[in-house]
Order: structure tokens, then C-alpha cells, then sequence
């Protein structure tokens, strides 16, 4: 399967808080071996709030919701499109998520489990710098926004 269709996704991710990533057509076939490409369908759930996956999902096509759920109510939190990532929070912190992460529009994810990523930082130190930075930039600038603060899942 291709990894093209997010490599271009992402590049064309225009929103504020960005996953900017820069890989050669032959750096992203070498991602694609440590990535898991997932259909996803409308109600699919890709996070669920309490959870300690560690997981990364990297949004190709369709779209997820993100929100939370307390006592009193649910809370959208962010509608995430083509070229975003979701699951950055628990991924760096390893505490549980924070949100629940739910296909709202069909498309493909790519997962990147934490077990991949350290057999990447084994093999490909370079890339799997460049993704540790671009995934700590996504939270940076979710971050800076009070509206995207509570988005960081």
C-alpha cells in the first residue's frame, strides 16, 4: 500500500497546528514499514479517553472527532482532517489519553505504535528524530492556543 497519498496529505496541511514533515519519496517508503495503514469507517474509534495506548495515528484521508467525555457532558474538542495527527499527547507522555478519537468521516489512518517507533529510533535515528519533532511541534502549538489546548490527546 502506498504511503504517497499521506506524504501529500500532510503536505498540503495548511491548518495552524500542522504535522510538518519533509521526507524524500525514499524516506517515506521506509516510514511505510513501520506504519500500519488502517481503513477507518464513520463511528470507528481510534482513542478511547482513559486508555494508555501509545499509539500515534496519522490521518490520511477522511476526518476524526476529538472529544471528552465527563459526568456532565460530552465535549467536542477539535474536528482533525487529512494531514493531522492525533494520539501526540499519551504518545510522549505515557500518561492515559486525554480524549476520545472518533472517524467522522471514512479514509485511512496510518498507526505508529510505540514499539515501531523505537525499532525506528534503533534503525533510522534520523527519521525517527524528525518525527519526535514534528509531533512535539503539533503539541507546542496546540498548546499555545487555549482553543486547541484541550485538543493535545
Amino acid at each position: 500500500m502506498s504511503i504517497q497519498n499521506l506524504s501529500r496529505a500532510i503536505a498540503e496541511n495548511l491548518s495552524a497546528d500542522a504535522f510538518a514533515l519533509t521526507l524524500s519519496v525514499a524516506q517515506w517508503d521506509t516510514l511505510a514499514g513501520y506504519l500500519q495503514p488502517i481503513e477507518t469507517g464513520i463511528g470507528d474509534v481510534l482513542i478511547s479517553q482513559g486508555t494508555h495506548d501509545r499509539s500515534v495515528f496519522f490521518i490520511e484521508s477522511g476526518a476524526v472527532s476529538v472529544h471528552r467525555v465527563s459526568s456532565k457532558e460530552q465535549m467536542r474538542l477539535a474536528v482533525l482532517s487529512p494531514g493531522s495527527v492525533v494520539g501526540e499527547g499519551s504518545f510522549f507522555s505515557r500518561e492515559p489519553h486525554a480524549a476520545n478519537v472518533v472517524v467522522t468521516g471514512a479514509g485511512r489512518v496510518w498507526r505508529l505504535t510505540a514499539v515501531r517507533f523505537t525499532e525506528m529510533s534503533n534503525r533510522q535515528p534520523n527519521m525517527a528524530l524528525d518525527i519526535a519533532m514534528a509531533l512535539g511541534a503539533v503539541i507546542a502549538k496546540r498548546m499555545a492556543h487555549r482553543s486547541k489546548r484541550v485538543a493535545v490527546t
